[in-house]
């Protein structure tokens, strides 16, 4: 869009394309601003994926083709084998199987399906790994309307997006294309060094000095004033409207996937009254505690190198980037945070901190050491020297000595942290006794099972260097170890003490011993068996229906289904069945919206172990083979078995032979027959009750059925024992 005070140029207008927000140069008539006003209309009214778009992506995704774009996988039999992304691995155990379109690392835990790995390895929300996706594959997004709520909540986020992104696009036009841009602007961000190449790489800007320049363009481009005031662009003063970063230089903050969320602007006239910096208020995108400055440009970076530089400023990381060290990201000069920290550590553990070599530098530095330590961050720290910052000392020394200086002079944070801790006490016996306390406590941060070593080595050298007893210092560490757990302990979820409660009160009712209430309020297992099959087979034919038609006609009444997970995934299966019947298969529950809906499925269908083709091959014989090995033909049973033919006579092993229905008569059987034992059980406590003569032949009638239920599927299924 075309801002104000810019004659002759052509009107920019908003090309909205799924994957981002693009702007395009179109020849217009000053009329376009009340089109553009109706496509931003359009676009923030918007907040729902079709279901049509979705199966779309849903029909093309290939889960090694995603996943292995950000990891290197192996074929290992049928699935894949890679080292995983979530966590610090040596030994591979990040396996994907492609026929259940899941990951599982056997390592950490982490499982999902090809949209959750882009939630949490990218930190995409559900929406955005839908885009991605689209945007991989070449689909078009379709959107539909989503509840008033869910629309409120979208049309801020666009509407803030949208606002940044104008906003970005005003700022770097004004500094490279406007008189005052180039002159005030661009020459100080010049004589600091930067390329233009590197200025517009980030994005940079000014900000006019007149009162309201980007106002006017705003306005004129029918913004909404509610949303410029609350991205921070936009003052009232007097019940007047007018810019908050005047006579700035604006450094625009991206997020992950290169969206801005926010800005800094830095005065460039000397003030006693006005701050250096003024950053963007939180809103609902901008939230400072989430954010670290340049991680979308230094993922990469980062992931190669496996290493976070961690600097305080913009122009901090800007120098180095320019420098060829892009493995850098800023903290704004605030405290580290647990979000920031994890953000750090989707792509590695090792974080330097490169901070200012004065005290406030290490003040700095030191703050967030305990969170770091808890992520399980390997931390180091290098001090610049003298009265430089990075940005000054990589210009003065160039990026082959920083990086030596770098590499070269790295402390380690607990050490250093000790060394300016027993400097600070000096010769106070008191002030001593408080380092000892605190350095024991920083080192019990250290509580990663993986990490047992290097929270020894830490004690041991720490109490070289204290002059204490190892010994002594190794039980204080364990104490704070021990009030951390007991804390924790304490802290019981409400919602888990409450189905303690509940389930203590069922005990106390019935009078069961141990056994007896096992078995009735643990009946986890048959209960997710049967939904497995459920998801597994449902499609599959049975007769003159399917197998799902099958198993919920069969289930018993649905009060005697004790997992809430599993009565859940049952009433969405039969509302998506209303609807519309082919759709119902595995996918649409690994890939269901609904997260709990989703992470349950994926935990239902987890792969623990696969026969190897080494295995299959040693005891082949003693697995058998199907008998449609013997009923071809004499030559085809002939060719089968010679040799030469291993590979098609492995395919007819009785290890690989269709188990369908075995599987759904035997989760089907075993569920009715825990069900049954459990009737059995409440009806003998029943009997124990004092009842008229009519009462107790009913009773006793019905314990009747259920034994003679109980021996039909118990000689079905062979010998069995419920425990």
């Amino acid at each position: 869009m075309q801002p104000s005070g810019f004659p002759g140029r052509n009107i920019y207008l908003y090309k909205f394309k799924p994957d981002n927000l693009q702007c395009q140069d179109y020849f217009s008539t000053p009329e376009s601003h009340s089109g553009l006003f109706r496509i931003l209309a359009a676009r923030i009214t918007r907040s729902l994926i079709s279901q049509n778009t979705i199966q779309q992506i849903l029909s093309r995704i290939d889960i090694i083709d995603v996943i292995g774009g950000f990891v290197k996988l192996k074929k290992r039999g049928t699935n894949y084998l890679g080292l995983c992304p979530f966590h610090n691995e040596r030994t591979p155990s990040f396996t994907v199987s492609p026929s259940k379109e899941i990951y599982k690392c056997f390592g950490c835990g982490k499982s999902g399906n090809t949209i959750s790995f882009l939630m949490e390895h990218e930190k995409y929300s559900y929406v955005d790994s839908l885009r991605w996706l689209a945007n991989k594959y070449g689909i078009g997004i379709e959107e539909t309307f989503a509840s008033d709520e869910q629309r409120q909540q979208m049309q801020v986020a666009d509407s803030l997006y949208i606002i940044n992104n104008f906003a970005q696009q005003f700022f770097t036009k004004t500094l490279f294309e406007t008189e005052e841009g180039r002159d005030i602007g661009l020459s100080y961000l010049k004589e600091r060094g930067f390329r233009e190449d590197v200025i517009r790489k980030f994005q940079l800007g000014y900000n006019p000095e007149a009162r309201d320049s980007f106002t006017k363009a705003a306005v004129a481009g029918q913004y909404n004033t509610e949303f410029l005031l609350k991205t921070g662009l936009v003052v009232n003063r007097n019940e007047q409207l007018m810019d908050n970063y005047r006579g700035r230089v604006i450094f625009p903050v991206h997020n992950h996937s290169g969206k801005v969320l926010g800005f800094g602007a830095r005065i460039l006239k000397t003030s006693d009254k006005a701050p250096k910096y003024i950053n963007t208020p939180e809103n609902e995108i901008y939230v400072k505690s989430k954010i670290l400055y340049g991680s979308y440009f230094a993922r990469q970076a980062i992931d190669k190198a496996d290493e976070c530089l961690l600097v305080e400023g913009y122009t901090d990381v800007i120098s180095l980037h320019q420098s060829g060290i892009e493995n850098v990201v800023a903290s704004g000069g605030t405290s580290l945070t647990q979000d920031q920290l994890r953000l750090i550590r989707k792509y590695t553990i090792n974080l330097t901190i490169v901070y200012d070599g004065d005290a406030a530098g290490i003040k700095a530095a030191l703050r967030g050491l305990d969170l770091a330590l808890e992520e399980g961050l390997n931390v180091k720290l290098v001090l610049i020297p003298g009265k430089e910052d990075p940005d000054s000392y990589v210009n003065k020394v160039g990026p082959t000595a920083f990086s030596d200086f770098v590499r070269n002079n790295k402390k380690d944070f607990i050490l250093f942290q000790l060394e300016v801790a027993l400097k600070d006490a000096g010769n106070d016996t008191t002030k001593k006794s408080e380092v000892v306390n605190n350095i024991a406590e920083t080192i019990s941060k250290i509580n990663k099972a993986e990490d047992f070593t290097k929270q020894q080595d830490y004690i041991k050298q720490c109490s070289e260097v204290l002059k204490i007893d190892e010994s002594g210092l190794h039980a204080l560490v364990n104490k704070f170890i021990r009030n951390r757990i007991s804390t924790q302990e304490k802290a019981l979820p409400f919602e888990e003490a409450r189905v303690h409660e509940e389930n203590a009160r069922k005990a106390a009712e019935t009078d069961y011993d141990d056994t007896t209430f096992s078995l009735l309020f643990k009946d986890d297992l048959q209960e997710k068996e049967f939904a497995r099959v459920l998801i597994e087979h449902g499609n599959k034919k049975w007769n003159d229906g399917t197998i799902a038609d099958h198993l919920l006609d069969e289930i018993l009444d649905e009060g005697l289904l004790d997992n809430g997970d599993v009565l859940k995934l049952i009433h969405a299966y039969k509302a998506a069945r209303e609807k519309d019947r082919a759709s119902v298969d595995k996918n649409f529950f690994i890939y269901s919206t609904d997260p709990s809906i989703s992470s349950f499925t994926v935990s239902l269908l987890n792969f623990p172990y696969e026969e190897s083709e080494h295995w299959k091959r040693e005891f082949s014989n003693s697995t058998g083979y199907q008998s449609r090995l013997f009923d071809q033909s004499y030559e085809d049973f002939i060719r089968s078995v010679s040799v030469g033919n291993e590979t098609e006579l492995m395919s007819f092993l009785k290890m690989d032979e269709d188990r369908t229905l075995l599987e759904v008569e035997s989760a089907l059987s075993y569920l009715k027959l825990r069900k049954i034992k459990r009737m059995l059980l409440e009806n003998q406590v029943d009997l124990e009750k004092k009842h008229t003569p009519e009462e107790y032949q009913h009773l006793v009638q019905t314990h009747e059925h259920l034994k003679h239920m109980e021996k039909e599927i118990s000689d079905k299924l062979g010998s069995v024992i419920v425990k």
